[in-house]
C-alpha cells in the first residue's frame, strides 16, 4: 500500500492534508506521522484509532472520522526511526507542516542558516530538526538505491518547495551527504483555518472552506488529490500570493491591532468597525500586487474571507495567529511595502506589531517568536522609539524606505502606545 511520511503532525495537517488524502482514494494510501515533540499528541495518535474532524460551516457542523495514520514516530525520542522510515519501499511522498521557523532560513537571503542553533546541533551530532532529519533520510534512501521521493512543504512560505529543496541541498553539502537529484520539491499553497485545541483527544475543529494548490512536479505516485478538490497546476505562485497577502496579511493585522484593542478572537476583532475597515484597506493595497491569473477571482475570495473571519464558533485565537511575527510579516506584509509606492495600511500593520512587542516587553511577558532575543536586544539597546522602530523594521526586511516613512511609522507606534488601542 503506498505511503506518505508526514513530518510535523498537528491540527492543521489533520484538518488539511490528511483529510484530502482520506477522501481521495477510498483508503488506498496510509500516512506515517512524525510528531516532533508533543508527547500527548503522539500517545493519542499511536493507538491507530484515528480522530474526529469537526467541519464547521454555515449549515452547522459535520463530523468525519479519519483513521489514515497507521504508524507514529516521536522524533524527539527516536530521531533515527524517522530517518529509517525513508527507506520504506512503499514510501512515495514526504509532506511537512513545521511552521516558518522550522525551516531555519536566513531572513536576509531565504537560504538555510548554517549558524542557527538547530542546524549547528544537527551537523555536530544526531540530527533532530526537520531539515536534518529530512536530509539524512533522503541520503539513506538514495544510498539504498530506492526510487526518488516527492517532498512537499505545506507551510506558509512563498516558493516553499524551492526553498525547501535548496535548504536540504545546502545541508547535504555541509554534512557530506549525497541526495538523489531526481527528488522533486513542488511548490504548494494551503488554506484552511484551523484553531489550536488544548485537548489532543478532542475533535480537530476546522472550517468548511479548504484549498490546496500543488505544482505538478512529482517524482512518482501521488494520491488522486484532485478528487477531493486539490488543484494540480503548473504555477502555484499566483494562488500563493493571493493567500499570503489577503488571508494571512489580514490575520496579522487583526492579531496585533486586535490584541492591542483588547480582543481575543478573530471574530471579535472583525466585529470592530475600525479594524474591519482597515482589513478592507489592506486588501485594496494587496490586490494591486496580485498576478493577473487571480485578479478576476479576488473580489469573491475577499468576500469569502469576510464570512470566514466572522464565524464565532471557530474561536480562532489572535494570540495563536500572532506567534512568530518577525517571520510572518516578512512574507505577508513587507512585499506590499516594497512593491507599492504607497501602502499606508501595510505600514500600520508593522506599527501594530511593533507596539505589540513593546507592550509585551514592558510587561515582561514572553514573546513567542524565534527572534525574541534579537527583538529584546533591539528594544533594550535603543534609547528612543524611533531607533526601536528602525531596528525592528529592518529585522523584518523593510529597507530602502525614506526617512519620512520611518518617521511616520514612529508616530503611529507612539500613538498606539499612548492610546492602548487602534
Amino acid at each position: 500500500m503506498p505511503r506518505i511520511l508526514h513530518i510535523g503532525i498537528g491540527n492543521f495537517h489533520r484538518a488539511h492534508q490528511a483529510d484530502y488524502t482520506a477522501r481521495a482514494n477510498n483508503g488506498d494510501w496510509r500516512i506515517t506521522g512524525v510528531v516532533m515533540g508533543n508527547t500527548s499528541l503522539f500517545q493519542a495518535m499511536s493507538d491507530g484509532g484515528g480522530y474526529t474532524l469537526a467541519v464547521r460551516g454555515a449549515n452547522g457542523t459535520e463530523s468525519r472520522e479519519i483513521s489514515i495514520h497507521d504508524r507514529m514516530i516521536h522524533a524527539g525520542r527516536d530521531p533515527q526511526a524517522v530517518i529509517e522510515a525513508f527507506a520504506d519501499p512503499d514510501l512515495h511522498i514526504v509532506t511537512l507542516t513545521i511552521t516558518e521557523k522550522g525551516y531555519c532560513l536566513d531572513p536576509q537571503t531565504g537560504t538555510l542558516d548554517l549558524n542557527s542553533d538547530a542546524i549547528r546541533a544537527d551537523l555536530s551530532g544526531q540530527p533532530k530538526s526537520a531539515i536534518g532529519l529530512l536530509t539524512h533520510g533522503l541520503a539513506l534512501r538514495s544510498s539504498a538505491g530506492l526510487p526518488a521521493l516527492t517532498v512537499m512543504s505545506c507551510d506558509n512560505l512563498s516558493e516553499n518547495g524551492t526553498k525547501l529543496g535548496n535548504a536540504l541541498s545546502k545541508f547535504a553539502d555541509e554534512a557530506g551527504l549525497q541526495l538523489d537529484p531526481s527528488t522533486c520539491f513542488p511548490d504548494t499553497m494551503v488554506d484552511r483555518i484551523t484553531p489550536a485545541t488544548s485537548e489532543v483527544t478532542a475533535p480537530v475543529i476546522t472550517e468548511s472552506f479548504s484549498e490546496w494548490v500543488i505544482e505538478d512536479n512529482f517524482a512518482g505516485q501521488r494520491p488522486d488529490w484532485h478528487i477531493s478538490s486539490a488543484e494540480i497546476t503548473s504555477d502555484v505562485a499566483p494562488f500563493e500570493k493571493r493567500k499570503l497577502r489577503l488571508l494571512n496579511a489580514a490575520h496579522s493585522w487583526l492579531a496585533y491591532a486586535g490584541q492591542l484593542a483588547g480582543y481575543s478572537f478573530v471574530h471579535e476583532a472583525m466585529a470592530d468597525q475600525t479594524l474591519n475597515g482597515a482589513v478592507e484597506q489592506l486588501w485594496d493595497e494587496a490586490q494591486l500586487t496580485l498576478p493577473t491569473p487571480v485578479q478576476a477571482s479576488t473580489p469573491a475570495y475577499r468576500a469569502a474571507l469576510v464570512d470566514r473571519f466572522a464565524v464565532v464558533e471557530m474561536r480562532h485565537a489572535l494570540e495563536q495567529i500572532g506567534a512568530d511575527g518577525s517571520l510572518k510579516l516578512r512574507e505577508r506584509i513587507v512585499p506590499l511595502i516594497n512593491e507599492l509606492e504607497l501602502a499606508p495600511q501595510a505600514q500600520k500593520v508593522v506599527a501594530a506589531w511593533i507596539a505589540f512587542v513593546l507592550r509585551k516587553h514592558e510587561a515582561k511577558s514572553a514573546l513567542v517568536d524565534p527572534n525574541a532575543s534579537t527583538i529584546a536586544q533591539i528594544i533594550e539597546t535603543s534609547d528612543d522609539v524611533p531607533k526601536i522602530c528602525s531596528g525592528l523594521a529592518d529585522l523584518i526586511g523593510v529597507r530602502g524606505v525614506p526617512d519620512a516613512w520611518l518617521a511616520d511609522l514612529t508616530l503611529q507606534v507612539q500613538s498606539l502606545l499612548a492610546k492602548g488601542s487602534v
